[in-house]
This record gives C-alpha cells, sequence and structure tokens, in this order.
C-alpha cells in the first residue's frame, strides 16, 4: 500500500504540519484509554476524552515535518524521565507524543488533528481498556510492539532516527525547554476515574 502525505493543524491553525508517506505499513493505530493521555488532555486545555480514546498513530519522526507556525511548538512532561508531550501553545492543541531518547525513533501522532484518518487504517491496538475484573489491560499489544521494533529499528540501523523536528541532534535534547508538571498540578486536575 502506498503511504500519502497527510496535512495536520492544531486547533487554531498557526501549527501546520504534513505527516509524510503514511500508511498502515508504517505506524500502528492506537486507542489509548490511560490516565496519562487524559490528563495531559485536560492539562493542555483541551476536553477530557473520557470516556473515549485518545486516538494516536505511532510512526517514526522522519515522517513529521512542520510546514508552519514552528514558533508555537512547545513540550511538556509529567516527570522528570517521562514521555515528551508536544503541544501547540498558541491554542493548547497536543499533537505528539515522543520518547526522551531521538535514538528511538518514536512519535505517537494524534489522530483528531487529521481532517481524515482513514489513510491511517484501522485501530490495532487498545491500550490501558477497562476490562471485566475492573483492571486495565491491552488488546492487540504485540502488533504495537512488533510494529514500533519493525518502525525504529531500521531508522536506528539506516540514521533515519537524526531526521527528527523534536530534537537538536548536537545536544541530543529536545528542541524546546520541557516544561515538567508538578505533582501539585497533576493533582489538580482532578480527573474521575473511569
Amino acid at each position: 500500500m502506498a503511504g500519502v502525505d497527510l496535512p495536520f493543524a492544531c486547533d487554531c491553525n498557526v501549527l501546520r504540519g504534513t505527516l509524510l508517506d503514511v500508511s498502515p505499513r508504517n505506524g500502528n493505530r492506537t486507542d489509548c484509554y490511560c490516565h496519562d493521555c487524559r490528563a495531559a488532555e485536560v492539562f493542555a486545555g483541551q476536553p477530557d476524552p473520557a470516556p473515549g480514546p485518545v486516538g494516536i498513530f505511532q510512526t517514526t519522526p522522519d515522517r513529521v515535518r512542520f510546514d508552519a507556525g514552528l514558533d508555537q511548538l512547545a513540550v511538556f512532561s509529567f516527570s522528570e524521565t517521562g514521555i515528551l508531550r508536544w503541544q501547540a501553545q498558541c491554542c493548547g492543541a497536543t499533537l505528539f507524543n515522543t520518547l526522551r531518547r531521538p535514538k528511538i525513533a518514536f512519535a505517537a501522532f494524534r489522530t483528531d488533528r487529521l481532517s481524515d484518518d482513514s489513510p491511517l487504517g484501522p485501530v490495532v491496538t487498545r491500550a490501558f481498556v477497562r476490562k471485566a475484573n475492573g483492571k486495565r489491560g491491552h488488546e492487540g499489544f504485540g502488533r504495537s510492539l512488533l510494529g514500533l521494533v519493525s518502525n525504529a529499528g531500521p531508522a536506528l540501523i539506516t540514521g533515519r532516527w537524526k531526521k527528527t523536528p523534536f530534537f537538536d541532534l548536537q545536544t541530543g535534547t529536545p528542541v524546546r525547554e520541557v516544561y515538567v508538571v508538578s505533582a501539585a498540578e497533576r493533582a489538580a486536575l482532578d480527573l474521575p476515574k473511569r
């Protein structure tokens, strides 16, 4: 299946970009029900998606190009070592999650930033789904893990991991200063359990 380029934008259309050569073969579509993804939305000023999921497409950073409004790109995390959550500071729209190390080529894109998400294919993983016993688990996790390895592995071997808009490769640090959300700020989000 041939990939397609998909334009994306923040809520106010200031920060815009393109996902390049996207298809189900070079990414995994996941619905995440975890508390952290919900908290990230609320912290960013977005509505709590519960009881629905946060939809993401897991791909590699070399497939991300920012076309306008890059000065509005911001990043936060819930800890000094946690996932980086990239957003548009102009309107608060969440856009991407990345890991803290650029060599692990991973970028999880928020699928609701696309006008047409059908080229991404079907959801293959549902993460942190509430089970009948009340605990949370994953559906399709093996396929998601295989997809991550089959995309990030070749990016590491070929050097494609260096094509990232999220990190300064000379320093190995994010291109924006990471705002670490304090425990008090996190607690103040007051999300109901789902």
